[in-house]
């Protein structure tokens, strides 16, 4: 943690003669990037991915009416599916979770007074007015909402509602085009729609698009500079998504 710490120390002594005290905070904003394009590759494979498994539709529709009344026989066969076809159901979920990390060590760095037994220096750079050490309820506590650290929480708050509800749109709409595809497959095949875990892929597909505004919750309490992660990597989710899946 030491090594980070120094890293966005020198990146913010780079950039302090035209930021100032904020120029942690782009520190920040920099390291997320950097993040976001090291896994891009990955998140490339995930968009293909999705695509073949829409692909595959069909084939799980005529899985499931050959084996609905039987659980295990039909997970069976959907795993040597995707195998034959080296597809992997979860491969969509490895961007965010090699993003975890990262998001976890900012954490930690921006909450911890000490670092290798030396006072954490980070702690004193902010953006704006808010402290990038600070949560939410400290800005709130230091001059309200209307404060100087609270009008930052206000405008991050803003920019995390209008990301998030672009994020709405694209997920509902390709949690829609999924559905439709996989109910003209199984309609296509004879397939009953009330196999086991249907209904509960069914509901899941219904709140997946609203999971982009719990980053408001985040955001309010973990330290700014985790803040800054979240907001920053959650933006560049929705413009690679928008592009990736078109």
């Amino acid at each position: 943690m030491s090594v980070f710490a120094t890293l966005v120390e020198q990146l913010a002594d780079l950039l302090r003669p035209l930021l100032g005290l904020s120029a942690a905070a782009a520190a920040i904003i920099a390291f997320t990037a950097l993040v976001r394009l090291l896994v891009h590759p990955l998140s490339r494979a995930a968009a293909r991915g999705q695509k073949a498994r829409a692909a595959l539709q069909p084939r799980i529709a005529e899985l499931r009416r050959k084996h609905g009344k039987n659980p295990e026989k039909l997970q069976k066969a959907m795993l040597e599916l995707h195998a034959e076809e080296k597809v992997s159901p979860l491969s969509g979920c490895l961007p965010s979770l090699l993003q975890l990390p990262a998001f976890f060590l900012l954490y930690h760095l921006f909450s911890s007074g000490t670092i290798g037994g030396e006072p954490n220096t980070l702690l004193t750079h902010q953006l704006l007015d808010a402290p990038l050490g600070g949560r939410w309820a400290d800005a709130l506590g230091d001059g309200g909402v209307f404060g100087g650290a609270g009008l930052v929480y206000l405008g991050l708050f803003a920019v995390v509602t209008v990301v998030a509800y672009f994020s709405y749109r694209l997920s509902r709409r390709m949690t829609e085009a999924s559905a439709a595809t996989a109910g003209a497959a199984m309609a296509g095949a004879g397939a009953d729609p009330q196999v086991p875990g249907a209904a509960a892929m069914g509901g899941v597909m219904k709140v997946m698009p609203f999971m982009s505004f719990f980053t408001l919750v985040t955001v309010a309490v973990v330290p700014l500079a985790a803040a800054l992660y979240v907001v920053t990597s959650t933006t560049w989710s929705v413009v690679e998504r928008s592009v990736l899946y078109r």
